[in-house]
């Protein structure tokens, strides 16, 4: 019985030890601050011009900005350009094109204005004809600065999101996923990134974190699915360890 007790003694220094050499896990919040860029369009011509030239950030901004954004409730389409084009241009062929583009899987901003400007240019190609929307219902490209808050709130091992992700702001979670897929040089989440620091112990939740796709879900469906995978991995792992 001893012996059992030293084993789980020195499998918990074990931890502790390679939880002190991490740098705790800070919990921030954010909100965005719309700048306007001048840019505007009334036809799809002209939003394709546009997206030439347009700052990368005002792309991001246009696709992701809605998930955070007050008073974006267009459930049908994800990104402002959708929207846009079904519901001012009326066209809704291209408006499902786009609307089914997920960013998440374009390395970066200019790689998704290629798709965005390819897409585009095929429907020129299919119809003549430009549909105009009215001048007051132009589309008008936008970038965001992203404030950040920093919560003071800080966590030393991955545990403890089990009990913190159901409380975090919708802020936080954007911040922490959608927001740091810019940020990290691997492209990924604040979590998983947070996660690497701790070797291969835990492997199995990063792949499960992975298999998220933030874009198609809000920002309190995409909360809820992260709290489910820090609960069911941290369950099943208790449930793992001999008695």
């Amino acid at each position: 019985m001893s012996e059992i007790k030293e084993l789980k003694d020195m499998d918990k220094k074990t931890d502790m030890d390679s939880y002190s050499k991490v740098e705790p896990f800070a919990i921030r919040d954010c909100a965005l601050s719309a700048i306007a860029t001048g840019l505007r369009a009334q036809n799809l011509r002209e939003l394709r011009d546009a997206l030439l030239t347009v700052h990368g950030g005002s792309i991001y901004y246009h696709f992701w900005g809605g998930l955070l954004r007050p008073g974006f409730d267009d459930s049908e389409y994800n990104n402002d350009f959708a929207s846009w084009i079904r519901h001012r241009l009326h066209d809704a062929k291209l408006a499902e094109q786009i609307g089914v583009i997920d960013p998440a899987d374009f390395s970066d901003m200019e790689e998704l204005r290629r798709e965005l400007i390819n897409v585009i240019e095929a429907r020129l190609d299919e119809n003549e004809f430009l549909t105009w929307a009215a001048r007051d219902r132009q589309f008008h490209f936008i970038r965001a600065q992203t404030v950040v808050f920093d919560t003071n709130h800080r966590i030393l091992q991955p545990k403890e999101l089990v009990d913190i992700i159901p409380g975090l702001s919708l802020g936080s979670i954007y911040y922490h996923v959608i927001d740091a897929r810019r940020r990290s040089p691997q492209a990924i989440d604040d979590f998983r990134a947070w996660l690497l620091l701790f070797g291969e112990q835990f492997t199995e939740l990063h792949e499960r974190l992975a298999q998220l796709d933030p874009y198609f879900v809000g920002l309190t469906e995409l909360r809820d699915q992260l709290s489910t995978v820090f609960a069911d991995y941290f369950k099943e792992v208790a449930h793992d360890k001999p008695a």
